[in-house]
């Protein structure tokens, strides 16, 4: 991997919750929910990152954060040198033409009313792209993803769910970006469409020389596509490292509970006995110390009163536990 293409410190997203006219009246500030709580993690060029953990862990909202579609309470988004977080207007409008995003759901993300040749052609038209070449590029994206030669002329519900993602990608890569987050790009897809997707993500990128920020719960689909991996939890990082590194030596009680979840296609093989129980905390009000201790058999006093902070355990590999060392070292006797 060369240089970072992007670097994130310290970042922290709040959504304010909903509170009464009375409330208001009376200056009463409203809870908020820590969706992103000062996040650090840096990106190499080429590289893809993997950022998994449970349903509301904060891991799309930090991708939308980085892109700026969400605004930032504090922190820096560093893209390419350049701080993108303290820039606006039309400074900030050209470097999100080397930012894209591929959205969850394909049903959604796709304007109905519009034929795909203007769903693709939008991003070029917003940047002024002259009318002689826009055709041409769609053609070439559209290839690019193997969709059908009549595909440009019809309409996002003439298309099946594998396909319409197959659009979504021509859209994001017409601009010729150099970044892209997938958003659990795979996760409304049925599981032989998935790995089709996936295998055009990566051949994508190796024709192109993208860098990739993929956002999913499924730890199988990381550990086919990613280079290194993020744990998140409750807004949260708790480990990152390189993907083979965390998946087979894990320093957080967290990330070993999400590999031992995968399930095994094997039915002579016994199946892991849970190691958590209960739910994600509430991110309105987190616990105190470790956001994960209320759900971790191996919380100790200091885990419930001081938050472990993101500490580098190995060459590489970082993790954000009191106990990593001694957690991996019961994890390799068992």
């Amino acid at each position: 991997m060369s240089e970072d293409i992007l670097k994130i410190e310290n970042l922290v997203k709040f959504f304010p919750t909903p509170h009464s006219f009375l409330e208001k009246v009376r200056g009463i500030e409203g809870l908020q929910v820590h969706a992103v709580d000062d996040v650090s993690l840096t990106i190499a060029n080429k590289e893809t990152l993997g950022l998994v953990g449970e349903s509301g862990s904060g891991k799309t909202t930090l991708g939308r954060t980085i892109l700026m579609l969400e605004p930032r309470n504090s922190g820096k988004i560093i893209f390419q040198g350049v701080a993108i977080s303290d820039i606006s207007g039309e400074e900030l409008r050209q470097y999100r033409r080397k930012m894209q995003i591929v959205f969850q759901d394909p049903y959604s993300s796709l304007d109905p009313r519009a034929r795909i040749m203007d769903i693709i052609a939008e991003p070029l038209r917003a940047f002024g792209a002259k009318k002689d070449g826009i055709e041409e590029a769609v053609k070439r994206v559209a290839d690019a993803v193997n969709l059908p030669a009549d595909s440009l002329t019809r309409f996002p519900h003439e298309f099946s769910g594998g396909q319409r993602q197959r659009i979504a990608i021509a859209r994001a890569i017409v601009m010729n970006p150099e970044f892209i987050i997938l958003d659990e790009p795979t996760s409304a897809l049925d599981s032989s469409v998935q790995a089709q997707i996936l295998n055009l993500l990566r051949e994508i990128q190796e024709e192109l020389g993208l860098t990739y920020l993929l956002i999913t719960h499924n730890v199988g689909v990381v550990r086919y596509m990613a280079n290194r991996i993020a744990v998140m939890y409750c807004g949260k990082l708790v480990e990152i490292g390189s993907t083979r590194e965390v998946l087979e030596h894990p320093f957080h009680p967290y990330t070993s509970a999400l590999i031992t979840s995968i399930p095994q296609p094997d039915p002579t093989r016994r199946m892991a006995e849970a190691t958590i129980t209960g739910d994600v905390p509430s991110t309105i009000n987190p616990p105190q110390g470790c956001r994960f201790n209320p759900r971790c058999r191996y919380a100790r006093d200091i885990c419930r009163a001081e938050e472990p902070r993101l500490r580098e355990v190995s060459a590489g590999h970082w993790a954000a536990c009191h106990f990593a060392e001694d957690f991996a070292a019961e994890v390799s006797r068992s």
